[in-house]
């Protein structure tokens, strides 16, 4: 692990700002790193308000999207809502699926099958649309790169509006309306929306014209959260409106589905954190295991006792992915070993029968052991499928983009990226993407990081401070928990290894007559640094521990040293 530690903002700048708001240096500092500087912008980051929602007819081709979707509602088309079979995709059909029930009967929803059809739009799901008298489909979180599927449904009579989010490639295709504020002649002010996100802005819309508030699409706001959440999208600007907004709504009044689903879980407020976990992973568990559609009906369904039935079946798909990736995990690192790749620049491993709904958590998984680009492939069809991860700092996208001489299809983003190729370009693809990689690589990014935002002392963590430290939520990716660094600790003589095979660090920390509780998960080979009460250094988040009905301040220790 490499320790950085943010450069620490201008004295004055964090003065004036603490004396601004009556907060400590601190705090001030923290908001400054975030890109807060005055009264205004921290109202507005502390207090985030629907007002701040931007005009959703910014964004390009809204106007056309809506008044091709008044006109179908008017006249009383058949409307098919089209959406990827991850979080993103199955919360985005549900969220623009329920809305447009309020307003029309002629409603149906269609995920594409993850074996059969693979991702994104599918030739199966026009057909199908064409078999039932469907002549408008609003595709959500996938379509930006659909030019022949596209044309193809409109050779049978059928019109397109495409809500995306992806990086668009060369070409638009020819839809109704392309709603993408990646795309590089749209003006929208917010471009880091998901794809739900999208979505949201298009209900929005419609919305205007039905003489309905931001407050009547509050309870959609669950799903948009979710997404946002699950599809690791920056929680900046409207996503941390919706985000916070939507964490409320799951808070106070939950959809029946998201009841069912947290029937067992005995927390009071779940964070953005929990929803990727708990929600997230069950929501994906049916596209990955079974099909997509089964998270969509639980998302909508609104009688509790068929939303429970829903979400025990979803619960059993959710413990076969579990099985499935562990299994596979350890077959792909005997590979890596097999092959004599541990000291590769990257990661790309094949196996025809691995589960093709559980590769992106492979992938995921084998990074935490080599960290470094990471590719697993699977048999789908004639062809094989991918899934990619990266590292952070690293662009899979880019890196991807380099090596398409011997890709089929690819799509994604900076992070996370899906492909598919012939199988006999596999060797080729494999050993061009180690080049690719090795080559453009800044070799420190193969080091996992812990970013420091400020060094804290012991005595300044107090009830204040952390009340404060909460309302920095939620987070996500350009607005992180914010990580503290402690020097010249040691522990009380209480530590110990805990969990199964030991894994994981508790032990408590004293400097200057302060002393607090840590857990710290992974950290179990760390416990020699401490049980000799000489002193270290810690990196750490901080959050409440509840415990026989108390509830303290603890350490989340990320590494010590």
């Amino acid at each position: 692990m490499r320790w950085t530690l943010q450069p620490k903002p201008d004295t004055t700048t964090i003065q004036h700002l603490a004396e601004a708001l009556n907060v400590d240096t601190i705090i001030a500092s923290l908001l400054i790193q975030r890109g807060i500087e005055t009264f205004d912008q921290a109202k507005k980051f502390f207090r985030p308000s629907l007002d701040d929602l931007h005009d959703p007819f910014l964004m390009k081709d809204m106007d056309l999207a809506v008044s091709r979707i008044q006109k179908a509602l008017a006249e009383g088309e058949n409307i098919m809502v089209y959406g990827d079979y991850d979080v993103d995709g199955t919360t985005s059909v549900a969220l623009l699926s329920s809305y447009l029930k309020t307003l029309s009967e002629q409603i149906a929803t269609y995920i594409p099958d993850r074996y059969e059809e693979g991702y994104g739009i599918s030739y199966k799901g026009i057909d199908y649309a064409h078999d039932n008298d469907i002549s408008l489909i609003v595709a959500l979180d996938c379509g930006i790169k659909a030019i022949e599927k596209v044309a193809y449904a409109k050779e049978k009579g059928i019109d397109f509006v495409i809500c995306d989010h992806h990086r668009p490639g060369d070409k638009i295709p020819d839809a109704i309306a392309v709603l993408d504020p990646k795309r590089e002649d749209c003006e929208y002010p917010y471009k880091e929306l998901c794809g739900c996100g999208v979505g949201f802005k298009l209900i929005q819309a419609i919305a205007e014209g039905q003489d309905q508030t931001i407050n009547d699409l509050l309870p959609y706001l669950d799903l948009v959260a979710t997404a946002i959440g699950a599809d690791i999208v920056p929680v900046t600007g409207e996503n941390r409106i919706l985000a916070y907004y939507g964490l409320q709504v799951i808070n106070t009044n939950p959809r029946i589905g998201f009841k069912a689903m947290l029937s067992e879980v005995k927390k009071e407020t779940l964070t953005i954190t929990d929803v990727v976990f708990m929600i997230a992973p069950r929501i994906n568990a049916a596209g990955r295991m079974k099909h997509g559609l089964h998270a969509v009906n639980l998302l909508i369904e609104e009688n509790l006792e068929t939303a429970l039935q829903y979400a025990s079946e979803i619960e059993a798909y959710n413990s076969d992915r579990k099985d499935a990736d562990k299994k596979i995990t350890q077959e792909a690192l005997a590979q890596i070993l097999e092959n004599n790749e541990e000291d590769r620049y990257t990661t790309v491993v094949y196996e025809e029968n691995w589960h093709k709904g559980v590769i992106g958590i492979v992938a995921s998984r084998l990074t935490e052991t080599y960290y470094r680009p990471t590719l697993v492939f699977t048999k789908s069809g004639s062809k094989l499928a991918a899934s990619a991860r990266s590292v952070k700092g690293f662009d899979v996208y880019n890196a991807l983009h380099a090596c398409s001489d011997y890709i089929e299809q690819f799509g994604g983003h900076k992070y996370a990226a899906g492909l598919t190729l012939l199988e006999e370009q596999y060797p080729s693809f494999k050993n061009k993407f180690e080049e690719v990689v090795s080559t453009t690589i800044d070799k420190k990014m193969l080091i996992p990081e812990i970013t420091i935002d400020t060094l804290l002392e012991l005595d300044q963590i107090t009830p204040r401070f952390y009340r404060i430290l909460k309302q920095f939520g939620p987070h996500g990716p350009g607005n992180m928990t914010p990580v503290f660094m402690t020097e010249g600790v040691k522990d009380t003589g209480y530590g110990k290894c805990v969990g199964a095979d030991e894994k994981h660090l508790k032990c408590k920390v004293q400097k200057n007559d302060i002393a607090i509780g840590c857990i710290g998960f992974g950290l179990g080979s760390k416990y020699n640094l401490i049980n000799q009460k000489q002193h270290f250094k810690t990196a750490y988040t901080i959050d409440e521990n509840e415990w026989n009905g108390e509830v303290s301040l603890q350490l989340k220790l990320k590494d010590i040293n």
